[in-house]
């Protein structure tokens, strides 16, 4: 074939095919309806157009990742302070400092690794390959090799391999739920549309890439592939940058105001010493030991760790972040956009509601009442679905339901009995299925007949009750608006006998003359812990909301039931949402609990209006339809076992086990995250400043420098390490999902949080300055050692009491954060060691302190301990920070 035909459909302006005839798409495509393309034309167009594959983001190089790592402002302060260090001799805080950095990259980059090769598995899960004729010949070949004009075939259980137009069908069905957010699978045909902008869920004529058959089989000619298609269309949307996380946002800014803080107090504390006479490199030397002390290098460490442990955690409970800071900012938002299907429900259908002839539900075959019998019948009959070799139904997601809803004996017994001889297969047109049957034992032929109410009951001509056949009365139509309001699907039933069978069953001498047996409502159930979650996510002060393709009457029946909302709250249907101004919407966003019949673009507006009113928004789902608004979202949470590879794509967080219900424990795990990295940060903050008024306040009172440079760098290493670390592994608090969430916006030093910072340092350096102001007026050589023992265990005793920002300790236990106690008698070991280790203390200038001494430091540091405790108290009893 000339290259001129193989350009040909590549250039060309992509038409409406749904619009055109199936000959025609065939015609244009320059292939073949039977004999389909050539392999070498195979060959030539995947050249010309691409593999069929859609143009994800790729995954970072590991140098990248690893390099990213050392980039934060906190980690270039760290690095320069390190430099500066090692310059003026404190080259063991250097190589702390220096070790610490490398530590918190390697974490950083081993779960930024361990997290980008788990989307690779995922995405490797969604491979698969297609069946498709070329010359003449039926192959199998990847999906990804597929070209626009080749043939496709298809059957139940296959995933569409790309955009195809249908060619011929046998009662073809097709589970468009990632495209449209439909649970029910649609009927396919080959006949072309007159109405080019005709929603997807109409276009009967076409399958899309990424979507299920679910029934039947049928032909179709590739006419998109790869971003060409639907799903390469929505990918299109996703294109936008991500911006930075709440905690990333408060951490950068607090780095910045630490900075300069630190910067301006080693300046004065210079200067001071400076003009009272002190050695010029003695007190350069003490404010650079400072400057290193004052800047907590654990603090991305503990951020890292503390997101790393939380990430663990999540796997463990079926929650794969993409993103470390991911879980964190999930802890945070206050609205919960989800979808529907496979996401609130379990996609999958299932008998919800029975009506036949008034009667109870009847608990086994032999209690079936005349009208229950004939239901159970057609129910079973009627039907293609079948049991495989495990006893589970298979074929149409309807039919299975039908078949699942009866005892399995009866069915067998009753396809025994009732042996099909002739059906007329479901048609759209006609929206009704009818089946004949041989009573082998009655000699007669039964016709059973199932169907939409508004198709099926014009043919009936009475309705079967226990007392016999009465004419049908306003009761049936009653019951059928009763299910469709409920938002069930409604099928109703008919039968009839004939004395013969038919020799060529007629649509027009069968189904007529019907009796009326009864009415089955189907509904996709909500999945069985996702009614608590909703509860779950109230109660933390989280707004969730339904955004769905579905129909209105549907998804307002599942939110009634699963409690997102209330008989009086709102519903937005996509067309009302097209004509909304966003300024309008802005102020109903708000107010509105469900959202039906969305496209993608909508479920974009609804997250940007959200945000706009200040909210902070996640986003979940499972199809294609949501991968934009996952996107868009602060937080995208993505469905691992049914989501489509693009919405796991451009999601932050993927549930690996699809269940709603693990958002509520990622939730939990974000906030107890937030609340254990605020109480790192008061603690070494409090811890610090200690050791800046320690140094600072002294000469002022007139006493010696208190402390040595390498006291102050000590001091700094084993209370800011160990015991810090530590608190990145504290239990969450007992409360934590009764309160609302943060505001976006909050500062971390909000909820008295500074106040506590700038007391606790005032408290420990006024006990360090008391411990030495006792020492020297006691005639004690050795005070500076007693001094750099207080300013140490009143850190150990703040550490204890900074667990919880309200709790006492004594009610939490010393025991149930097993890590920060020993890092806290492991610190007190070493401070001794210090103190009274021959060969430590010509290194740290100290000297062995007395019994007496020590009980006096001791009873001194514990003094912070008792007062952090008492500040609980007051905060328990409403006397301190109310607005927490």
């Amino acid at each position: 074939m000339p290259s001129s035909a193989r350009e040909h459909p590549r250039r060309r302006v992509s038409p409406a095919w749904h619009t055109l005839a199936h000959g025609a798409v065939v015609e244009r495509l320059a292939s073949h309806s039977t004999r389909g393309l050539s392999g070498e034309e195979a060959l030539a167009r995947l050249v010309d157009h691409g593999r069929n594959v859609l143009e994800t983001q790729r995954g970072r190089h590991w140098s990248v990742m690893l390099a990213s790592q050392l980039t934060d402002f906190m980690i270039l302060v760290l690095l320069g302070a390190a430099v500066v260090a090692g310059i003026v001799g404190a080259l063991e805080d250097s190589i702390a400092i220096i070790v610490i950095v490398l530590l918190n990259a390697a974490i950083g980059f081993v779960q930024e690794l361990r997290a980008e090769r788990a989307m690779a598995a995922l995405r490797r899960m969604a491979a698969h390959t297609a069946r498709v004729v070329r010359d003449g010949q039926t192959l199998v070949v990847p999906a990804a090799d597929l070209v626009p004009g080749d043939i496709v075939l298809l059957e139940a259980g296959d995933v569409v391999p790309a955009d195809l137009r249908l060619i011929e069908t046998a009662r073809l069905q097709a589970q468009e739920a990632a495209l449209t957010g439909e649970s029910v699978p649609v009927e396919k045909g080959n006949a072309a549309l007159a109405e080019r902008d005709a929603p997807l869920g109409d276009r009967a004529g076409m399958a899309y890439k990424g979507t299920l058959i679910t029934h039947g089989r049928g032909r179709g000619v590739v006419v998109a592939t790869g971003t060409r298609t639907e799903l390469g269309h929505i990918a299109s949307l996703l294109s936008a940058d991500e911006g930075r996380t709440p905690l990333q946002r408060r951490l950068a800014h607090f780095g910045r105001r630490l900075a300069l803080a630190v910067l301006g107090v080693c300046v004065i504390l210079f200067v001071v010493g400076w003009l009272r006479g002190e050695p010029p490199l003695t007190m350069f030397l003490t404010a650079v030991s400072l400057a290193v002390a004052a800047i907590p290098e654990a603090l991305p460490a503990v951020v890292t760790i503390s997101l790393a442990l939380g990430a663990a955690r999540m796997v463990r409970q079926n929650a794969l972040m993409r993103r470390l800071p991911a879980v964190e900012t999930l802890g945070s938002v206050t609205y919960i956009c989800t979808d529907k299907t496979g996401t609130l429900t379990e996609n999958r259908m299932r008998v919800e509601s029975w009506y036949a002839a008034r009667e109870a539900r009847a608990a086994a075959p032999e209690d079936f009442g005349a009208g229950w019998r004939e239901l159970a019948l057609a129910m079973a009959l009627c039907n293609d679905a079948r049991f495989d070799q495990d006893g589970v139904p298979i074929g149409d997601p309807t039919e299975t339901a039908l078949l699942s809803a009866l005892p399995r004996d009866a069915i067998r017994n009753w396809h025994r009995r009732y042996p099909r001889i002739g059906e007329l297969p479901f048609d759209a047109g006609r929206a009704r299925m009818t089946t004949l049957h041989e009573d082998r034992e009655r000699g007669c032929v039964l016709v059973l007949c199932k169907g939409a109410p508004e198709s099926l009951l014009p043919l009936c001509r009475a309705e079967l009750t226990p007392e016999g056949e009465v004419a049908i009365d306003s009761a049936v139509d009653a019951q059928v608006e009763r299910l469709a309001t409920s938002g069930e699907r409604v099928l109703a039933f008919a039968f009839k006998e004939l004395s013969a069978a038919p020799s060529e069953p007629e649509i027009n001498a069968v189904e007529r003359d019907l009796v009326f047996t009864g009415l089955v409502g189907l509904l996709d159930p909500p999945r069985d812990a996702v009614t608590a979650a909703v509860s779950a996510c109230r109660a933390a002060g989280i707004t969730p909301v339904m955004i769905t393709g579905d129909h209105a009457a549907t998804a307002r029946a599942i939110a009634l039931k699963i409690g997102i909302a209330r008989a009086d709250d709102e519903l937005l249907q996509g067309r009302e949402l097209a004509a909304m101004p966003a300024e309008r919407l802005v102020n109903e966003v708000e107010r509105v609990r469900v959202y039906a019949r969305t496209t993608p673009e909508q479920k974009i507006r609804i997250v940007d209006a959200l945000q706009s009113a200040g909210e902070l928004v996640a986003m979940t789902g499972d199809g294609v339809n949501d991968a934009p608004a996952l996107k868009r979202a602060d937080i995208g949470v993505a469905m691992g076992k049914i989501g489509t590879e693009v919405a796991r794509e451009a999601a932050d967080l993927v549930l690996l086990d699809d269940n709603f219900a693990t958002i509520v424990a990622a939730v939990r795990e974000g906030r107890r995250i937030y609340d254990n990295i605020r109480k790192f940060v008061r603690f070494v903050m409090g811890g610090n400043s200690g050791e800046i008024w320690t140094l600072f306040l002294a000469p002022f009172l007139g006493l010696p420098i208190p402390l040595l440079p390498i006291h102050i760098l000590w001091v700094n290493l084993v209370t800011d390490g160990l015991p810090g670390l530590a608190l990145a592994v504290e239990p969450a608090e007992r409360h934590i999902m009764d309160r609302p969430p943060r505001a976006p916006n909050e500062s971390i030093f909000a909820r008295g949080l500074w106040q506590h910072i700038v007391w606790v340092g005032l408290l420990i350096g006024g006990v360090s300055i008391f411990t030495q102001a006792w020492a020297i007026r006691s005639g004690i050589e050795h005070w500076q050692s007693m001094v750099f023992t207080v300013l140490t265990l009143a850190q150990m005793a703040q550490v204890l009491a900074v667990r919880s920002e309200r709790e006492s300790v004594f009610s939490l236990g010393l025991t149930s954060n097993w890590p920060l106690l020993l890092a806290v008698l492991s610190t007190f070991g070493l401070q001794l060691a210090v103190v009274y280790s021959p060969w430590l203390q010509p290194i740290f200038k100290t000297e062995a302190l007395t019994l007496r001494e020590l009980g006096f430091c001791v009873a001194v540091a514990s003094v912070v301990f008792f007062a952090v405790e008492g500040e609980k108290l007051m905060a328990r009893r409403g006397w301190l920070y109310r607005h927490e």
